[in-house]
Formats: C-alpha cells, structure tokens, sequence
C-alpha cells in the first residue's frame, strides 16, 4: 500500500501525533518530569507550534490506508516568534514552564540566523514507525528545498533520530545542545542537493 502525503489543516490533529510520540522521550521527560502531567501539557505545545506553522511554514501528514500514519512541522525561518508564546507556555505547563524556557533560550543560542527551512517536529503514530514513512515525509520536503536551493536545519532529539538524519544529507552542527543535568540534542544542517 502506497503512502500518500498531503498538507494538514488542523494544528490540534498535529499536535496530538506528536505529542502521542514524544511522550515518554528524554526531552519530554526532562520539561515535564510527572508522567501524568505530559499529555494535556505537550499537546497544547505542540498544537501552538503546528498553529504558527501553518501560517509560517508547512505543515505535513502522511496516510497509510486512508488513516494519518505521522506528520512533519516545517518553518521558513527567519519566521516571528509566536504571539504571546510565555504567556500561553505559563498558562499550560504551570510549574514546568521554566524548564520550556531553558529549552527555548538554549535553542535560540545555537540556531542558525541565514535563511532555511526548520524542521521543528517530525513524529509517526505509535506502530507505523520502521516502515520508511519518516524518510518519506523528509524526502518530501527535501525535493523542494533543493529545487530552491535552500539549506535545512533540525535539532535531533535522540540518537536514533540524529542516524535517520544523517542517512539524509544531515550533518552535525560544531556544538551540542546540552540541556541542565539532562539529555542532549544533536543540532544538524543539510545542505541543498544539486
């Protein structure tokens, strides 16, 4: 069966895939340690984020079988902060908003200031991954960015994901992304194919 991939048009559906996927990953588990506070919190994140790409960037869905299998979050950067973004991370996240402020500045030190398109998120619905339809969503991006030729950059958030990168032109950018006492993200820029 063919994957087809198509462009999202609800944040909150975004939102939700991928904070399903991230729910128990080292940096989610860093900003919000209580398991049971993940859920609603990552889900108002990452549905905000997918919001703001939609009117900056692109914002992805891959299907399988008419059903959503994964999604993929793009900005064109440089792109505007999103309006009232402490705000709505205190009303959300409470007592773990400093720890998504650390994560914010950290990033903000080390990311890129040139033009390109920034892959925020990219996550597969529990049992669709190891099927290729990550390498699809990226591929699908990547055609166009480098018919534009235009660079792209990503923080990975784990090993595993960095390996997933660097299968697809991604190489490490000089300094990690060390977060206090915990995990480490792997900055990473591609390059346009001729």
């Amino acid at each position: 069966m063919t994957a087809e991939i198509t462009r999202m048009t609800d944040a909150a559906v975004v939102g939700g895939v991928i904070a399903d996927t991230f729910g128990m990953d080292a940096i989610s588990t860093w900003l919000i340690p209580p398991v049971a506070d993940r859920p609603p919190i990552q889900r108002a994140f990452f549905t905000m984020y997918a919001a703001h790409a939609l009117d900056h960037g692109d914002v992805y869905g891959i299907h399988e079988s008419g059903e959503l299998a994964g999604v993929a979050v793009w900005f064109t950067a440089p792109y505007p902060e999103i309006p009232g973004h402490d705000e709505a991370v205190a009303s959300f996240a409470g007592e773990h908003a400093g720890r998504f402020g650390i994560l914010g500045e950290q990033m903000e030190k080390i990311h890129p200031h040139e033009p390109h398109h920034y892959l925020a998120f990219i996550a597969l619905v529990k049992g669709r991954m190891g099927r290729g339809l990550g390498s699809q969503l990226l591929r699908e991006h990547h055609q166009r960015l480098d018919a534009e030729g235009m660079p792209a950059y990503l923080e990975a958030s784990s090993a595993d994901s960095r390996r997933l990168y660097l299968r697809h032109g991604y190489v490490d950018m000089p300094e990690l992304l060390r977060l206090p006492d915990g995990p480490v993200m792997y900055p990473m820029w591609r390059a346009p194919s001729a």
